[in-house]
């Protein structure tokens, strides 16, 4: 059984279609038994940061979500998921969950496309990524495949090796962060289509080892 948390952060009902789509069991609970019970969990959502982890302590799924960590269960983070596993963000200049070290920044706001316009922000639509080093997520997936982005912090890890894909949007920013048996994207797999779905379906089958940190 796949969890995925509800900590009131939103798009948890897309996230379960998609699951239901490929035939994969999962439940959306806010639960911490069945958070720390379940063979993998999705930590996905939208939102502010210091809103989502203010709701995450009220229901100690922080705690749940570390245990899981600790205990090498695969776990996958989706936008402010992504977000949120870092250790602190600018927005509501909040202290975050810390599974990895950095920050997560807002995006300036005279990002340039490189040809005297200006970007806007929040960064949303299609996008490319480029993958630093081979990952069983991205088995089968088509290098030239684009995904749905709609965020306007991104994340910055202290350490290079945490950071498996890259995405340019006026900047180079991390875009897939890796830490032992979690993965976390930036983008929404969920709402990207085939090369999305291919990457859940992998996530469903992956058991948190398969890289090189």
């Amino acid at each position: 059984m796949i969890a995925i948390i509800d900590y009131n952060a939103g798009n948890l009902t897309s996230v379960k279609r998609a699951l239901d789509f490929l035939g994969q069991k999962s439940v959306i609970t806010s639960d911490f038994s069945t958070v720390v019970n379940a063979e993998r969990i999705i930590f996905p959502g939208v939102g502010a940061a210091g809103r989502a982890i203010s709701d995450l302590r009220q229901r100690k799924l922080d705690r749940a979500i570390l245990e899981v960590f600790n205990c090498g269960k695969p776990i996958l983070g989706i936008c402010l998921g992504t977000q949120i596993i870092m250790q602190r963000s600018q927005e509501n200049n909040t202290v975050c969950l810390g599974l990895i070290k950095g920050d997560v920044k807002l995006f300036s706001e005279n990002l340039s496309d490189g040809q005297c316009g200006r970007l806007k922000v929040p960064h949303m639509g299609w996008n490319s990524i480029r993958l630093n080093k081979a990952h069983p997520l991205f088995d089968g997936v088509d290098p030239s495949s684009e995904f749905y982005f709609v965020h306007s912090y991104y994340p910055v890890p202290d350490e290079q090796d945490k950071i498996l894909g890259e995405t340019s949007y006026g900047i180079q920013f991390a875009s897939v962060l890796i830490s032992k048996n979690l993965i976390a994207m930036q983008f929404h797999p969920e709402k990207s289509g085939r090369p999305g779905l291919r990457i859940l379906d992998n996530f469903c089958r992956w058991n948190g080892k398969g890289y090189a940190e």
